[in-house]
């Protein structure tokens, strides 16, 4: 099972990767966490995206290229692997083919999580965050105990300025622009597939499976 999870921001991606990872008993691989651990381990390449992350810019094409083929080089993803928001742009889909081609490999489906704008400001505005203990809660699925303070420490909690209403439209915008070339590439492929990803978490885990061909 070698498959990419593509959406906006706030579409559900990773937690479903979670769980489907699991089930299907292969890595989750995050790029957004592979960042982080590259940067805690040291390595040259998290060395060199720590540069770019440090200064407020996008980590480059051939970075993100390199810490997902180091990756998908590991034992575990030798039987499949679910990429959670890879790739984001052309070049990086066209690097991911050639990596796949050279092992012998290829992606069998690409899922496009599909949600409303009004969803996704609704998911992502409401975030709120601890900022001692880093829990996160959201004002509507998953609030505080206590109206803005966190159930951990009791210390108010915060919206990162990234979950600010204007900040997600532009990020929306953003992604939408960056995105567009990256679904039709896959779609004349023949290996999109959207999946509607507003409703309950299991139905649309379930629509996952079998788009996948896993059901």
């Amino acid at each position: 099972m070698r498959v990419a999870f593509l959406g906006p921001p706030g579409a559900g991606k990773g937690t479903q990767a979670r769980e489907l990872a699991r089930e299907w008993r292969v890595p989750h691989v995050a790029t957004g966490d592979m960042l982080r651990e590259a940067v805690a381990a040291g390595t040259p390449l998290g060395r060199e995206a720590k540069r770019y992350m440090d200064a407020g810019v996008l980590v480059p094409d051939d970075v993100m290229v390199g810490l997902v083929g180091e990756r998908l080089g590991q034992p575990d993803a030798a039987r499949g692997f679910i990429l959670d928001g890879f790739p984001r742009t052309l070049a990086q889909a066209e690097a991911l083919a050639r990596m796949l081609k050279d092992r012998g490999q290829e992606l069998d489906r690409v899922l496009y999580f599909d949600v409303s704008e009004g969803e996704l400001l609704r998911r992502l505005t409401g975030r709120r965050s601890c900022p001692v203990c880093q829990s996160t809660y959201h004002l509507v699925s998953a609030p505080p105990r206590r109206d803005a303070v966190c159930d951990n420490d009791g210390t108010p909690l915060v919206q990162r300025v990234d979950d600010r209403e204007d900040t997600v439209r532009t990020r929306l915008r953003v992604y939408g622009e960056q995105t567009a070339p990256l679904l039709d590439y896959y779609r004349h492929r023949g290996l999109l597939t959207s999946v509607p990803a507003e409703g309950a978490i299991d139905t649309i885990r379930a629509d996952i499976r079998e788009a996948a061909g896993a059901a």
